[in-house]
């Protein structure tokens, strides 16, 4: 066995094989190998771990990649750490490349903020450090009381654009929607491309609007102190869906972080078919792909959807061909190896911006 030198160990906490496929990646570009571990469901979905090897007073790097069964994957890296730190563990460094819950970090009427609750959580169970790539928020690294390293796609991605891309001088960088602008915009300047901007939502019927979508009723709340009257708020509206920016004859490059649910990208890439756009690309660093995305993708106006391997996706390249991916390992193993030689990490940040 290659035993990594200065005591450290890398892990997989994932009980699928699938999932398993980016930790024996990194591990490979390490030139080490996997540490002897079980990880299992009983048979009421108890999670169980074995831990095969000491690990006493080492530093530890458990790979976590989320699959569909967030859950399950959340309380399979739980158990782990905890195992593995009541192992008496010197470090235990998450890499987790897609962070779950990311979406749920703003309080939203009476919910709740559960990235920050995750977060507690693997603090509680003993983890020091995390390597993660491209948070759906970066105020996500707030919710930690340990070190966050937030790595970035982008690189790989316009690498991609430049390689794989026939004619990517002709294209233009697309942001399906306002808040989406400024990441298109950091993708535009470093391709040296033109931008536009999706704005506004398909219009639908009344009988399709949800109940309460106008709610609070615009009235005065007479219910309270005689003397407070709070000022009327107007319901927001968004107008029909316009593109701000010309994206005749050109090929369309919709970019993002996540693409999960992708009705909105199936919509954006009809209007920029009828702008005049030829060719549409989907970029994303994470490819949830959930329910029936595939399907709707190979169905759609979007000729390429690409995705790094932070999230498992073979499934859904088996149904649709139109779904391509991009490598991420190796800035994962180096982020690891320097992580444990004690290297600086600004390496991998050269050039990165606050944006991308």
């Amino acid at each position: 066995m290659n035993v990594p030198k200065s005591g450290y160990r890398v892990f997989s906490a994932n009980s699928t094989a699938a999932c398993t496929q980016l930790a024996k990646k990194i591990t490979e570009r390490l030139g080490v190998e996997l540490g002897k571990s079980v990880v299992y469901q009983e048979s009421n979905r108890e999670t169980r771990i074995d831990v095969k090897e000491s690990v006493r007073g080492q530093t530890i790097f458990i790979i976590q990649t989320i699959p569909r069964d967030v859950n399950t994957a959340i309380m399979e890296l739980l158990v782990m750490v905890y195992a593995l730190k009541t192992s008496c563990a010197n470090n235990i460094i998450g890499v987790i490349p897609y962070f779950p819950y990311s979406k749920q970090c703003k309080m939203r009427k009476r919910g709740s903020i559960v990235s920050k609750l995750l977060a507690s959580m693997l603090a509680k169970a003993g983890l020091t450090h995390i390597i993660t790539m491209d948070l759906h928020q970066k105020e996500i690294q707030g919710f930690f009381s340990f070190p966050v390293d937030n790595l970035r796609a982008s690189p790989f991605l316009t690498q991609y654009i430049q390689e794989e891309v026939p004619d990517y001088r002709n294209a233009i960088i697309v942001a399906k929607s306002p808040s989406a602008a400024k990441r298109a915009q950091s993708y535009a300047e470093r391709l040296r491309l033109g931008l536009a901007v999706i704005h506004g939502e398909a219009q639908r019927a009344e009988s399709d609007m949800a109940d309460g979508r106008h709610s609070p009723p615009c009235v005065r709340n007479t219910s309270g102190h005689p003397g407070l009257e709070l000022p009327l708020m107007m319901a927001k509206e968004k107008p029909p869906i316009t593109v701000v920016g010309d994206v005749g004859g050109r090929i369309a490059i919709i970019v993002d972080d996540i693409i999960d649910d992708v009705e909105d990208f199936v919509a954006a890439a009809e209007i920029l078919k009828e702008r005049g756009a030829y060719k549409i690309y989907i970029m994303a660093t994470h490819g949830l792909l959930s329910a029936d995305a595939p399907r709707l993708i190979e169905e759609s106006a979007i000729d390429e959807v690409v995705v790094t391997n932070t999230v498992p996706h073979e499934v859904q390249k088996l149904q649709c061909p139109k779904i391509k991916t991009v490598d991420v390992s190796m800035i994962l193993a180096e982020a690891i190896r320097r992580i444990h030689n004690g290297e600086s990490m600004a390496y991998l940040f050269r050039n990165i911006a606050v944006d991308d």
